[in-house]
């Protein structure tokens, strides 16, 4: 096999689900089994809808643990003003939108190793953004974004919207 041929290793990022968790952490957790086999693969919990406050750190915790990221794909209603493109440590990593309305992120690494991460909206309570996060992370996860958001209590918010869950928050 040449080296060309060999799979490539990867460190998947640490559990971090049962920690204490505090309101407007971003938290990001990969699935810890190689074989991929939930339709998720992980979660992400950022702080606003800002998504040039909030990819960044995304990102950059994923390249560490992933490779360089190419490409990602966002829920156009989900995020305030969404740029094609976005320079990330020196790096160019496109932006796809669409309104799919399906609470993931799709990261690209490479040209098309794929990762699906379920979103857990910016006002989700810490318990609710956990029993998410555990349930998109489970290796035999059958369950989709929105459901797991419904059963977990984290309803989806309009990021315009003033009043709601997201109002007053730190």
């Amino acid at each position: 096999m040449s080296d060309s041929d060999s799979p490539r290793v990867t460190r998947l990022l640490p559990d971090t689900v049962h920690r204490a968790v505090r309101p407007g952490t971003a938290v990001v957790r990969l699935e810890t089994t190689h074989d991929r086999l939930g339709v998720l693969d992980g979660a992400w919990w950022p702080r606003s809808h800002d998504i040039a406050a909030e990819l960044p750190g995304l990102i950059t915790a994923l390249t560490e643990y992933l490779g360089p990221v190419t490409r990602v794909g966002l829920d156009a209603d989900a995020w305030e003003e969404l740029p094609t493109r976005m320079t990330i440590e020196d790096r160019v990593v496109h932006i796809d939108a669409s309104s799919i309305g399906d609470d993931t992120v799709l990261i690209t690494r490479g040209e098309q190793d794929l990762f699906s991460l379920l979103v857990v909206p910016p006002h989700a309570t810490p318990d609710a953004a956990r029993a998410a996060m555990a349930e998109a992370v489970r290796a035999d996860n059958v369950t989709q974004a929105e459901q797991i958001l419904i059963d977990t209590g984290t309803e989806r918010a309009d990021p315009s919207s003033t009043e709601g869950p997201t109002a007053g928050r730190p």
